[in-house]
């Protein structure tokens, strides 16, 4: 069972051949144009570090193994302090974040949120890594090709890029509990 909260990411996700200017993205194979603009991608930003909060915490109290219940408890901390370094940013710089026209990621991240709650024991653990292994791929893809090429700002550009090993972390962290974890 593969549960994957990823429509700010998916709507990202760059169509083959069209200029870097013109950000077009695939969302259910239809392309759509979204500006993204610093306002915008300091909201990306806030939303997926607060799913990914959302999701730690649900793996810290429901894990069936301490080494879970830690890897949730660390990304909690991690996009926690990830989170609240993007809100002071925008404060600083008079940033209104503005999350991109039609998002549907909070709608995506609860039904995500519901299928994990539905299981437990070593199936929530399965789930739950295999959910951080594909968010996580998909954030850093995102933050590599679209995003960061789109930022505007020094020192958002900054910020995402100094927290950015971080999201690799956490997935080459997720891929060894579950290879420990076995078929």
């Amino acid at each position: 069972m593969q549960v994957v909260t990823l429509a700010i990411i998916t709507m990202l996700t760059p169509l083959p051949a069209k200029p870097a200017h013109s950000p077009v993205v695939r969302r259910d194979a239809v392309a759509v144009r979204v500006a993204l603009d610093d306002a915008t991608i300091v909201a990306i930003f806030d939303a997926a570090n607060t799913a990914d909060i959302e999701t730690g915490q649900l793996g810290a109290r429901k894990g069936s193994t301490q080494k879970i219940r830690d890897y949730g408890a660390m990304l909690v901390a991690a996009h926690t302090g990830a989170r609240q370094q993007g809100r002071d940013l925008a404060k600083k710089l008079g940033v209104t974040p503005t999350p991109p026209n039609d998002d549907q990621s909070a709608a995506q991240h609860a039904a995500a949120m519901k299928q994990l709650r539905g299981v437990s024991g070593k199936a929530f653990d399965r789930a739950f890594l295999e959910h951080e292994i594909a968010y996580h791929k998909a954030v850093i893809a995102a933050v590599q090709n679209t995003l960061l090429p789109a930022i505007q700002n020094a020192q958002l550009k900054a910020l995402v890029i100094q927290v950015s090993p971080v999201f690799l972390q956490h997935q080459q962290v997720a891929e060894q509990l579950l290879a420990a974890m076995g078929k």
